[in-house]
């Protein structure tokens, strides 16, 4: 699932909420940030 924050007025927002558009669906704000997982990856050293 892939969600996104908008700048403006701070909604996550879900990929199929989206659709084809790249506007928040609150506030048409045109600028969305893909949130990230909050996953650790661990990493062997050599």
């Amino acid at each position: 699932m892939v969600e996104y924050k908008c700048l403006n007025c701070k909604k996550i927002i879900r990929m199929e909420e989206l659709g084809k558009r790249a506007r928040c669906p609150h506030c048409s704000y045109k600028i969305l940030v893909k949130l990230r997982p909050n996953v650790v990856k661990h990493v062997k050293a050599r």
